[in-house]
């Protein structure tokens, strides 16, 4: 159970951003006030309020955020939220849940288990849940859609990945335990976080796998700074970017190491035209995995291979999640386009006893499973679609808008095998896609 110091932590944080906007320009203090929030509130801490979203990490800063960012985006028409094809889109995300709902008004009976049909009030629900989920994005295509901010977001992960291998080595060290020593509970299972005779880091997040894929990020930024900065002081970006990798070695996660090798090389040499490309097709891989999977194109055989010749227990814990995806499709196949809504329906059961039989773990199957292909074409068109539209123009573009693509593209690559969907993710999308909406309204027509 969480500590008094979880709930005041919590609390405390719309003070907390008060102070930085008072002395940051304002796209930094909302850069900040997301990224801090997320690395340094506890988890599964907050109050349920009836209809209304859990008052945790993921509502608080993105709420504190809106009311201290209000005054600048009245200045600028407000945040937008139906412009573009990207307003589309964000109006089927927060509308969908009703469709849903509408949909699924029949209870589902497996065994002894009873999992009840939905109504209007869980639909209200879902879309309030998604509506706090957009937030960041709402407000980074509004205030983080120029080149300065995208360099400044570059820095703030950066930044914050250097100040958290601090705590990650630790942990490393001595085993997981900071959460529980400030917070009073370990927010996870604390065998998985034990790997090759060591241990994972998890500090304030959610999982070992969250960690590892931060410390991922704040490699391809740090690389990106490393290509940004001036001859004096490229040694310097150089070390921290070995730094920042060498640290996220030692964190254990195969998968997330394997995104910062891939990435990192690219936006520190690359063209900057070739870095969109492979943005852009890291995004298109994504939006299409569901299809191709269900199509059986997807290579989920190579990628057994691949991690057996890697490590047998990695590959014994990828086929058992592919199993679970074939299980869970099948399941959702049953009701394709609009899904069955929340309470575990979309799960299959055993129709003796009742006991759950799968386990969700990537973002697509868990989102495919209850809202169905709307959804899910929805939530991932809001990540994707920057990325691929970017990759359709032909005019030049920022080193910093470049590795936030890639970076981004990294994040979404994670979200077919593991639930990877923070705040970060979102912001960083909605920088992207606020920087296309600006540079299309900027041009002649």
């Amino acid at each position: 159970m969480p500590n008094a110091l979880a709930y005041l932590a919590l609390f405390a944080w719309p003070v907390v951003a008060l102070a930085m906007f008072r002395r940051m320009a304002p796209r930094r203090a909302l850069i900040w006030t997301l990224l801090a929030g997320y690395l340094l509130l506890p988890e599964r801490t907050g109050v349920d309020l009836p209809l209304l979203p859990a008052l945790d990490k993921t509502f608080i800063p993105a709420a504190a955020a809106l009311a201290l960012c209000w005054p600048h985006l009245r200045a600028r028409g407000g945040l937008g939220v139906l412009r573009g094809p990207m307003g589309a889109l964000a109006a089927i995300y927060l509308a969908g849940p009703f469709a849903t709902a509408l949909s699924n008004p029949d209870p589902v009976i497996t065994g002894v288990r009873f999992m009840p049909g939905l109504n209007l009030y869980d639909a209200a629900s879902s879309a309030l849940t998604n509506a706090v989920l957009l937030m960041p994005y709402l407000l980074a295509r509004r205030m983080l859609a120029d080149e300065d901010a995208h360099r400044d977001l570059l820095t703030a992960l950066a930044a914050a990945g250097l100040a958290y291998t601090l705590p990650a080595l630790f942990e490393i060290r001595m085993s997981p335990q900071l959460h529980s020593w400030i917070y009073g509970f370990f927010p996870h299972a604390f065998d998985q976080q034990m790997r090759y005779g060591g241990f994972r880091p998890v500090v304030f997040l959610p999982h070992g796998l969250w960690l590892a894929m931060f410390m991922a990020m704040a490699v391809i930024a740090a690389a990106a700074l490393w290509r940004l900065a001036p001859q004096g002081r490229r040694a310097a970006r150089a070390a921290a970017t070995a730094w920042l990798l060498g640290v996220l070695v030692l964190c254990k996660t195969l998968s997330a190491t394997f995104y910062a090798l891939a990435f990192a090389p690219l936006v520190r040499f690359a063209p900057l035209r070739w870095q969109v490309l492979a943005a852009a097709l890291g995004g298109g891989a994504v939006l299409l995995y569901p299809m191709l999977r269900g199509a059986d194109l997807a290579p989920t055989q190579t990628a057994l291979e691949l991690a057996a010749a890697v490590d047998e227990e990695r590959a014994q814990s990828l086929g058992f999640r592919l199993g679970n995806e074939d299980v869970l499709l099948a399941r959702a196949n049953l009701r394709p386009f609009l899904g069955w809504g929340g309470y575990g329906r979309s799960h299959e059961y055993d129709p003796a006893t009742g006991r759950d039989l799968t386990i969700a773990d990537g973002r697509w199957i868990i989102v495919i499973g209850a809202f169905g292909w709307l959804g899910y074409l929805a939530e991932f068109g809001l990540l994707t679609l920057p990325l691929i539209l970017a990759a359709r123009r032909r005019a030049p573009v920022a080193p910093a808008t470049a590795a936030l693509g890639l970076i981004l593209a990294a994040n979404l690559v994670d979200l077919i095998p593991n639930a990877s969907l923070t705040p970060l993710t979102w912001m960083i999308a909605g920088a992207l896609a606020g920087r296309l909406e600006a540079e299309r309204a900027r041009r002649p027509t």
